[in-house]
């Protein structure tokens, strides 16, 4: 499965029910005119950002810049999921091509790497042994996992809830870096031109930071960039599924329940669509990867009303709460190493 799918419904299931259900509303159907508003505003976004760089010059008051720069970053990097899901265009030769211009090239994020690593999220959410998003390499999501964690993880798997959001200003660097690693597995397709893309973007980013500011100053503007860019994707992606259930091998559930059962939906209205991309309506999302996140609205009442009628838990809460959840969920499975001397 890539992510330009999802898995064909079996007739007669219960995700096949309600994917009749969603596609006779023409929820399924594409959105060139608000893909197209969306676009043309992230690149106005982006252009303003480095325009106001360029503008500001040699002065500290760049650091405002690299704030809105970060947010511009994010909103590629959410423009650059959509592509990856095949939410834009039909064709996965085009959106291939748009996610290496927007990801590689654009942010610095390896497009290839990472739709490997989400497809992977996509198949199996949550499950701890073939979801790299819980994968026990820093945080620790299970007590299962802290039971056998060792290294980092175990030592700050005590105190990873409060570590949480100081580890995301790290986020933008370790993507980076993760992007470069990718470049060294052969498995990875278009490994050459990922490359000069990436470095084409590093090469224009810190060069075009370090033309325009001395070099304390563009230290420090890189820093906060990259820092409040990790925080931003961590805050959108950290609602989704921390403090859900994790699936082992021992556990056996349909596709409909494997989605719904380890998401969680954030409310909140247009303000908050477009801050979290859409990802906000996260279980429509992971039911129908390929439907246009502008749809997801209008899938929600039909998904949620379903899923009621089948006993099947469908949560939701505030965004705030979503964090607090997450940070609850990931003190309470540090539990056991707190119990043991360092």
């Amino acid at each position: 499965m890539t992510l330009l799918e999802a898995p064909p419904p079996t007739r007669g299931s219960d995700f096949a029910k309600l994917s009749r259900l969603v596609a006779a509303e023409g929820l399924l159907e594409r959105r060139p005119g608000y893909y197209a508003i969306r676009i043309g505003l992230v690149l106005g976004l982006f252009t303003a950002g480095w325009t106001a760089f360029a503008l500001v010059g040699d002065s500290w008051w760049q650091l405002p810049v690299a704030v809105l720069l970060a947010v511009a970053f994010a909103q590629v990097t959410l423009l650059a999921h959509d592509l990856a899901h095949g939410q834009v265009f039909r064709s996965r030769r085009t959106s291939r091509i748009a996610g290496l211009i927007a990801g590689n090239l654009a942010v610095g994020l390896s497009y290839g790497w990472w739709m490997d690593k989400h497809t992977r999220h996509h198949a199996n959410p949550n499950h701890e042994e073939h979801d790299p998003d819980v994968a026990p390499d820093i945080l620790i999501w299970s007590r299962k996992q802290a039971e056998h964690s060792s290294g980092v993880a175990r030592f700050i798997g005590r105190r990873q809830a409060y570590l949480f959001f100081p580890l995301l200003t790290l986020e933008g660097l370790n993507l980076r870096v993760s992007s470069f690693r990718a470049l060294r597995r052969k498995t990875l397709k278009n490994r050459g031109v990922e490359a000069a893309l990436l470095i084409a973007h590093n090469l224009a980013y810190v060069g075009g930071v370090f033309a325009v500011l001395p070099a304390g100053k563009a230290l420090v503007f890189l820093a906060v960039h990259l820092a409040c860019f990790g925080v931003y994707l961590g805050c959108t992606f950290a609602p989704n599924h921390k403090g859900m259930p994790t699936l082992t091998g021992e556990n056996s559930l349909d596709y409909l329940r494997k989605q719904v059962l380890t998401s969680r939906n954030v409310r909140g209205g247009r303000l908050m669509d477009v801050a979290l991309g859409g990802l906000n309506l996260q279980i429509e999302h992971h039911l129908f990867p390929s439907m246009p996140s502008p749809n997801l609205h209008r899938a929600r009442p039909i998904v949620r009303e379903y899923c009621a009628s089948l006993g099947v838990d469908y949560a939701e809460c505030g965004l705030v709460e979503s964090w607090a959840q997450a940070l609850r969920h990931l003190h309470e499975v540090g539990e056991p190493l707190r119990r043991v001397k360092a």
